[in-house]
């Protein structure tokens, strides 16, 4: 892969070069080719202009793992707008946010998935910017179906697509993908083509992948991990893609089995519910070759079991951002166990990663301070916010992660704390002051203040401590009801506490490391 192509650059020669081979391959076994999964790309891309899509206008994709999700991602790419992924977590309110901020004109969407209609949830939060949901898969009568929206592609010359392809730089925004940030406020991250490229390129090249691999994706394609170096790396590298769009330890087993699976990454809870799945039934999982995982803190004895208990002859531990089109440091599969175990590799190429103290004066080797990062993989900046764009990247470029770690003598990176108050739950990030403000709007709640605190499966959960307002009591379990139904699953607290007071400091700032002792 050269650095300076595009998405519909690099997939038109895979796809040539790769044509007969396996491209994407769906949970029920059928399968579509590199030439067939071509084709698809670029009827779904004279749907996209008969829609009336020009080059750089925003697509938002909000939709579970499934064939269609990489089919629309490579298309949206392909005429040149902007992909714009939400998570399917989010229900109504939260995904009008991420839709109105982008300004999206089209929305791609589940129909009935996770136990909601995704159209319906969204109903009248949907923004003027959206002028039409198409519904992917699992459609209701009166949605805009995907055999709908392809039809519609009959108006439009195959040529009209590869011209808008051809048209494509590496300098063209590519992405938005929104991250919340410690304000609370979703940001919407901007990135182009030509440095996720580069970035997808690297992580390909550590993992190994090629053609031959069969790559079982289950971290979700609304995220970094499942899209970038996810599907498109995989399709990029022209092995064949398996969406997976819910995650269950046994049925994952039996696909490892079935497709004989031989790249598998995910966060560490992926894998400790494979070890620990309910049935001792035994999966042939010969096939498994190479993983990566992070998200979160590793426990060497996990990286041992990984090895041992699900074979995988490559086990990476890597460090990314959003921001950082997923990707800052990455192992070696040379690496020993204890560097893989201990740290998240070192930066990849051509990437400079520093230890800041409070002043941003750099600080030597072994010193634990704030990880910042330069180069091509740091983000634009964020969607029409150069206020918080300039608080995050300073003035000599440097991306300031809000993480505290320290470089050792080898050049590798470890992670020792969180600058911020983000917590992880089950590899996703959770951001209080997000969470907060959502609870807030609870008639009991007077004051709230959210942390993280240890659980044995998901690694960290969100625990609310919960001043009531006068006269009113706090029910745990109705609080927690009342959370599911505002907000993603992962961010609702799992433990809620009613105090007299949160503990403040002469500013009037809550010490959450109190809350958390």
């Amino acid at each position: 892969m050269q650095h300076n192509q595009t998405v519909p650059a690099a997939f038109a020669r895979i796809a040539k070069a790769h044509a007969n081979r396996p491209a994407l391959i769906d949970e029920n076994g059928e399968c579509l080719n590199y030439a067939e999964l071509d084709q698809l790309r670029i009827q779904a891309g004279r749907g996209l202009i008969a829609l009336g899509i020009e080059p750089g206008d925003r697509i938002a994709v909000w939709a579970q793992n499934c064939v269609e999700w990489a089919i629309i991602g490579l298309a949206i790419h392909s005429v040149g707008a902007v992909l714009v992924p939400i998570n399917t977590r989010m229900r109504g309110p939260e995904a009008e946010y991420a839709l109105s901020k982008s300004s999206a004109r089209l929305l791609f969407c589940a129909g009935d998935f996770l136990d909601q209609h995704y159209p319906t949830m969204l109903g009248k939060n949907c923004p003027p910017s959206v002028e039409k949901i198409i519904v992917l898969r699992d459609a209701q009568d009166g949605d805009f179906s995907w055999d709908d929206f392809l039809n519609g592609a009959s108006s439009v010359s195959e040529n009209a697509v590869l011209e808008r392809a051809h048209a494509v730089t590496p300098d063209d925004r590519m992405d938005i993908m929104f991250t919340s940030g410690t304000t609370g406020a979703p940001k919407g991250v901007v990135t182009h083509h030509g440095q996720n490229l580069k970035v997808i390129e690297e992580w390909c090249e550590r993992m190994a992948i090629a053609p031959e691999d069969r790559y079982l994706i289950v971290n979700p394609f609304f995220h970094a991990f499942g899209y970038k170096v996810g599907w498109l790396g995989g399709l990029l590298r022209g092995c064949a893609v398996l969406p997976h769009a819910v995650f269950d330890a046994e049925v994952v087993m039996q696909r490892i089995a079935r497709d004989q699976i031989s790249v598998l990454p995910g966060p560490p809870t992926l894998f400790i519910s494979l070890m620990d799945k309910p049935s001792d039934e035994k999966y042939d999982v010969s096939s498994l070759r190479a993983t990566i995982t992070g998200a979160a803190a590793v426990a060497p004895s996990l990286i041992e079991r990984i090895r041992t208990e699900l074979g995988f002859d490559i086990v990476l531990t890597g460090y990314g951002l959003t921001e950082t089109c997923g990707i800052v440091a990455l192992c070696h599969q040379s690496d020993a166990a204890e560097t893989i175990v201990n740290t998240c590799g070192q930066p990849i190429p051509d990437i400079e990663v520093r230890i800041v103290d409070t002043e941003n004066q750099p600080l030597a080797t072994g010193e634990a301070g704030e990880i910042v990062v330069r180069g091509y993989n740091v983000m634009q900046g964020y969607l029409d916010d150069p206020e918080e764009t300039a608080k995050t990247i300073d003035a000599d470029g440097w991306l300031h992660t809000g993480d505290i770690g320290f470089l050792n003598e080898q050049g590798y990176l470890k992670i020792t704390d969180r600058l911020k108050d983000m917590y992880i739950a089950g590899g996703f990030n959770c951001y209080p002051a997000e969470i907060e403000n959502m609870m807030a709007a609870h008639p009991a709640i007077a004051q709230v203040a959210v942390v993280g605190v240890p659980h044995e499966r998901l690694g960290e959960v969100g625990k609310a401590f919960i001043v009531p307002r006068a006269g009113e009591s706090v029910d745990p379990d109705e609080i927690i009801a009342w959370c599911r139904e505002q907000m993603a699953n992962y961010k609702v607290p799992r433990y809620v506490e009613a105090i007299d007071a949160l503990p403040m400091n002469p500013s009037g700032k809550v010490m959450k490391f109190k809350l958390r002792s």
